[in-house]
């Protein structure tokens, strides 16, 4: 199957480190083994008008390309969530195994295309190249494209944060200049210049300081 890049999009929610599934005990995606129920790699991800459209595009071809009986003359535009603000989202997707047979975690790359430690961390909003093959299939009398997750370039990182669950309150905060050590001075020495002696007055320190055409009927819509 040939690959499909969809470039700079923002990445949502992605779990490709190792596989996951949906664990109702706790109601939230959970790290697997690649054989148990459900698992899989992931990345949903968020794109704009333009690309949602490109993609649309893409999935339609391989849609009429492997069109069933009684499928569904195009693809649904729909498939694609449209948000509020004009964004679109999608998701692609790898299961841990097909038959019993576990698949190869999707390949996550830097910019420069160096290939980054297995379990290397994707965050939320970091911005990303994702590429994936096309799988359309039927599911309850309603057809898709599945979108098979191969890899992932990480464009731009945004580190992973902390999060702090208090408020702010009245109390204790770190203020000032807490080195007892003092600062060197970096400056090029200054020739000392020999005065006659004078009488010393004892003074008190000073304060310190801190510092396709083919596929145009299909798309016609897409602005409707």
């Amino acid at each position: 199957m040939e690959t499909y890049i969809i470039k700079n999009v923002e990445a949502l929610w992605p779990k490709i480190n190792t596989t996951y599934h949906f664990d109702s005990k706790v109601n939230k995606s959970m790290p697997c083994g690649a054989l148990d129920d459900g698992a899989e790699y992931s990345i949903q991800f968020r794109m704009d008008d333009a690309t949602a459209k490109a993609l649309y595009t893409e999935m339609s071809k391989s849609y009429q390309a492997n069109k069933k009986e009684k499928w569904a003359e195009k693809l649904d535009k729909s498939v694609l969530v449209k948000d509020d603000d004009g964004m679109y989202t999608y998701k692609a997707n790898l299961k841990g195994a097909y038959s019993n047979n576990k698949t190869t975690r999707p390949l996550q790359v830097d910019a420069q295309g160096t290939k980054l430690p297995d379990d290397f961390l994707l965050t939320t909003g970091s911005t990303v190249n994702v590429a994936v093959t096309f799988n359309p299939y039927d599911f309850g009398g309603k057809q898709n494209v599945n979108l098979r997750l191969k890899a992932v370039q990480v464009v731009k990182y945004v580190p992973l944060e902390d999060r702090n669950p208090f408020d702010t309150v009245d109390g204790f905060t770190m203020e000032g200049d807490t080195n007892p050590f003092g600062k060197e001075e970096t400056s090029a020495p200054v020739e000392e210049v020999v005065e006659e002696p004078k009488k010393v007055v004892k003074k008190s320190a000073p304060p310190a300081t801190s510092s396709d055409d083919d596929l145009s009927a299909i798309i016609d819509d897409w602005d409707n």
